[in-house]
């Protein structure tokens, strides 16, 4: 629980600096009927510390776990195992005290964490450049697009979203578009073994800024890139290419490689735990350096001091805080830091040869998981390809089935009605990830407790 010192003098205070007559008038932009009236009905006023610690322990253990069952969700955030040394270092001294990378005579530590950070995500994107992060994957998406209209000059207006976009990521598309006024072409997502690559391509013509493709897509397949980019650069538009599970680039192809421009994603699945859904750590890249003064965000590049030796700076900055409003790219103000420290000590623990081992344990698994799951009763497998996480139909609807097995103490996937409420053509389909750290009794476990709901 957090300690908050304030009084009442200190509330009047401040309320009198920023010239608010009350604490209602710091409202006042929230509509008065999506108001409360009164205080919250049946939540008490006041307890006493330790009341309210002990209730909200036993509220803490309704819940179940990651850790404490057979555990298969996934779909843009996934449970990989964390080296205990990677909370370790990232403990050092070296980088907690040196927050702020403005002054590089007391911040070498951050410097050059984030210059090793976007070394690392560069590589694995297969781009040139890579920033300092974002705040996550869903923003960086948007950013992306962003980006597309300045690259493009405000003169392309259409922006073409594939069905298969996580549609979290399509909402914020879609709700920042409702001020830039750019034009969304998307889809429906289909439950076909394939993404639908040709309506994609279809959609592009010389109005369009950008193609979103997620890689692997929210259904778990693989789109071909290298095809969309070439549809893409025809009609002058950038590619954009999302991708949510970095372990995945351990086993194919990176992005930038098969002609993606922007390639854009989340961090999470290395060295950032699931944390209840964050905080989590956005990944920004462009494979052509002239893009570099497009990007969002901020750079650390390296350098010399006067006595020649190496050392790191912030090199491009493009917020507003730090040159013109009319000149700033973006208004994203920070980077995720700790999380960016805690990925990049993970990549470098692992190394490439580490990262490829741990993708093709997941893929192992995975090919386990979908195996043992086809032979179920009712159950059948979407994909004809896919990494780590793959989708099963179940003939019936999939919510049902994943609340039954969740109060068996088995987490069995996401369910596609719960990602697509709107559509129920999709409501049978359930999304099932394995990592490295589902063992063979957890998915024998799934399948046992598939075929008694189903049967």
């Amino acid at each position: 629980m957090r300690y908050l010192p304030l009084t009442d003098t200190d509330r009047s205070d401040m309320l009198e600096k920023v010239g608010a007559p009350d604490i209602d008038a710091l409202f006042s932009d929230v509509p008065e009927e999506a108001r409360l009236s009164g205080p919250i009905e049946g939540l008490p006023m006041h307890a006493s510390e330790m009341a309210v610690e002990k209730h909200m322990r036993r509220l803490s253990k309704k819940n179940l776990a990651a850790s404490d069952a057979a555990f298969f969700l996934g779909a843009g955030a996934y449970k990989h195992h964390i080296p205990a040394s990677v909370d370790h270092i990232i403990q050092r001294g070296e980088f907690l005290t040196a927050y702020t990378p403005y002054q590089p005579e007391i911040a070498q530590g951050t410097l050059q964490m984030l210059f090793e950070f976007q070394t690392q995500v560069a590589r694995l994107y297969g781009c040139a450049v890579a920033n300092a992060s974002m705040y996550d994957g869903s923003t960086a998406c948007w950013e992306a697009v962003a980006m597309a209209g300045r690259v493009a000059r405000g003169r392309k207006r259409k922006v073409v979203l594939s069905g298969a976009l996580h549609p979290h990521y399509a909402e914020v598309v879609r709700t920042m578009a409702k001020f830039t006024e750019d034009e969304i072409a998307d889809a429906p997502p289909s439950l076909a073994p394939a993404p639908d690559d040709d309506g994609l391509i279809a959609r592009i013509d010389e109005n369009t800024s950008c193609v979103v493709v997620q890689y692997p897509d929210i259904l778990g397949r693989l789109p071909d890139l290298a095809r969309i980019a070439e549809a893409a650069h025809e009609k002058g538009a950038l590619l954009i290419a999302v991708n949510t599970e970095p372990v995945a680039l351990g086993a194919i192809k990176s992005p930038g490689e098969l002609g993606a421009d922007i390639v854009v994603g989340e961090g999470q699945s290395i060295g950032v735990g699931l944390q209840f859904g964050g905080p989590y750590l956005g990944l920004f890249a462009v494979r052509d350096p002239k893009h570099v003064r497009m990007m969002p965000g901020r750079l650390c590049g390296e350098t010399v001091d006067a006595e020649g030796k190496r050392g790191f700076v912030l090199t491009l900055s493009t917020r507003e805080q730090h040159i013109r409003r009319e000149k700033a790219t973006s208004n994203i103000c920070t980077n995720s830091g700790l999380c960016a420290l805690a990925f990049s000590v993970h990549m470098t623990l692992l190394g490439e040869k580490g990262l490829r081992q741990m993708a093709m344990e997941n893929h192992r698994l995975a090919c386990l998981a979908a195996d043992r799951l086809a032979r179920v009763p009712g159950v059948t497998l979407l994909n004809d390809s896919f990494f780590n996480e793959f989708t099963i139909r179940l003939g019936t609807d999939a919510r049902t089935i994943v609340r039954a097995l969740a109060d068996k103490g088995v987490l069995a996937g996401v369910s596609l009605g719960r990602l697509f409420p709107d559509n129920p053509e999709l409501a049978d389909g359930l999304l099932v990830a394995v990592t490295e750290t589902t063992s063979e009794e957890d998915i024998e476990t799934l399948a046992s407790a598939l075929e008694g709901e189903l049967a």
